[in-house]
């Protein structure tokens, strides 16, 4: 797993060996970049259940302002902090050990928003839309700032989306098992 792009290009990332971990595919990766590169630069930049860090790196790497980055498992928090240090990044993050729910009440209550917002959870625990109504509902995103969900059961996520009148699914791509979902308030 290397750095694509940017200040950090070709440095290879750090990752763990865990269930509860699982680094985005490079190719999705490079493709998800294609697809945002101008939505990055002086981005505010939240990468939710971040794992290794490596989308937030990415982010970084490519001239975001800031990148934020969620993790609860505490190997996995090291792993973001060498990442950081490796990529001599960590002036350009902030990186929290705790639960998805305390990370975003925490940034609700210090008034930050976000660009741009990467949710790839454990697939098996089915937080990722929870975590889309949590975002809303704080009122953490900005009104052109798009989300990013990772998930291997886009068909749940959909049908869970559509209840919520207030975003918008503007795209899909699906890279073997793996879709991403892009979406955006709705105007």
């Amino acid at each position: 797993m290397r750095v694509i792009s940017g200040s950090a290009r070709g440095t290879k990332l750090n990752s763990i060996e865990s269930e509860a971990t699982r680094p985005t595919l490079d190719r999705v990766k490079e493709s998800l970049f294609n697809i945002i590169q101008h939505k990055i630069e002086d981005a505010t930049v939240l990468d939710l259940f971040a794992g290794s860090g490596a989308i937030g790196i990415e982010t970084l790497s490519r001239k975001a302002k800031l990148a934020y980055f969620c993790e609860n498992n505490r190997e996995a928090i090291n792993m973001v902090y060498k990442n950081l240090q490796k990529t001599n990044l960590t002036d350009k993050a902030v990186v929290m050990n705790t639960d998805y729910k305390k990370c975003l009440q925490k940034l609700s209550d210090e008034n930050i928003k976000f660009d741009l917002v990467y949710i790839d959870p454990p697939y098996r625990l089915n937080i990722a839309v929870d975590s889309v109504r949590t975002i809303l509902k704080l009122d953490l995103l900005l009104m052109d700032g798009i989300i990013i969900i990772e998930t291997d059961d886009k068909e749940r996520e959909l049908l869970e989306l559509e209840k919520m009148k207030i975003i918008d699914v503007y795209d899909i791509r699906k890279y073997g098992r793996v879709s991403l979902l892009f979406l955006r308030r709705k105007e």
